[in-house]
Order: structure tokens, then sequence, then C-alpha cells
């Protein structure tokens, strides 16, 4: 009796490890079913290459290399706050990608410096103190010089104003 309760119940226990593999291998052919159907309907859906129109073709956007041009000297400007007086030196480089505007920037260098003076005398003190004051400061000086060389030169040529050098005191 106690012979047949232990062959009794090794025949479940091989019985599970068959129910177990045959689950296991399931599970295998249904997800390798599934990544298969999901491939074969991308084939489906995607064109061919030859049929995309030129449109939608993939057009990468090749910049010129940045050239960086400082202007010199650095521009110097006083404030009045508090009664008191204080200054601002900040060093100016511009970003151009297109090597003609060097010699139009050269030429107008005059006036660029006075649109700087003058933008950068303008603010607030105390506002330029923040880092959110010095980049409306860039973003308007990146506006004037742009407007400045639209008129003298036809386009505003000027990517970016970059502050290398910003000291107040």
């Amino acid at each position: 009796m106690a012979e047949e309760e232990e062959s009794g119940a090794e025949a479940p226990a091989g019985g599970g490890k068959k129910k177990l593999i045959l689950l296991v291998l399931l599970a295998l052919l249904l997800v390798g079913g599934s990544v298969g159907g999901t491939i074969f309907a991308l084939k489906l859906m995607t064109p061919p290459a030859e049929e995309m129109p030129a449109e939608e073709a993939v057009v990468e956007d090749v910049k010129e290399p940045a050239i960086y041009y400082p202007i010199k000297p650095a521009i110097i400007a006083n404030f009045g706050y508090k009664g008191r007086q204080r200054y601002a030196q900040v060093d100016v480089t511009l970003l151009i990608r297109d090597e003609s505007v060097i010699s139009a920037i050269e030429l107008h260098a005059p006036l660029i410096t006075n649109a700087l003076v003058l933008t950068i005398g303008g603010q607030m003190y105390n506002e330029l103190q923040t880092a959110e004051g010095k980049e409306l400061l860039r973003q308007q000086c990146l506006q004037e010089l742009q407007k400045i060389l639209e008129k003298e030169i036809g386009k505003p040529s000027i990517e970016q104003v970059l502050f290398t050098n910003f000291v107040m005191q």
C-alpha cells in the first residue's frame, strides 16, 4: 500500500512537469507569433523607399560651422542706483555662420557698439543682477543688432549674442 501511494504521487508530479513544459512552449509560440505578426504588419504599412515622395524624404539641415566674432573693446555702461554711480563691463561675442558678414560687422562697428552701449545702459541696474534680466538683455541686444544688419546689408546674419564676461559694480 505504501508503494502504491509513492507511485501514485510520482505520476501526478511527472504529469505536472509535462504540463508546465507544454505551457511554457505554448507561451513561447504565442509570443513569437505576436512578434512575427507585428513585424509583418509593419512591413505591409511602410511603403518601399522608391514610393516615398521626395518631400517626405529626410532632409538633414546642414548648418555652416559657427564663427565667433568678439566685439572689442568691452562694452562699459554706467547706471545711477540708489544715489551712487554703478558700472557694468560686458564682453560681447557674436555667433554668425557666414564669413562674409565679418566685413559688414567691422564696417558698421561704431553703429553696433553704439547700439550695445545704449541697450545695456538703458537697463535697470537691479534687474541686471538676475539671470532672467541678463537673458532678457541678451535677447534685446540680439534684436537690436539684427535690425542694424537687416537695414545695412539686407539680412540679420547674427544668430546669437553671447556675453562672455559680465561684471557689475
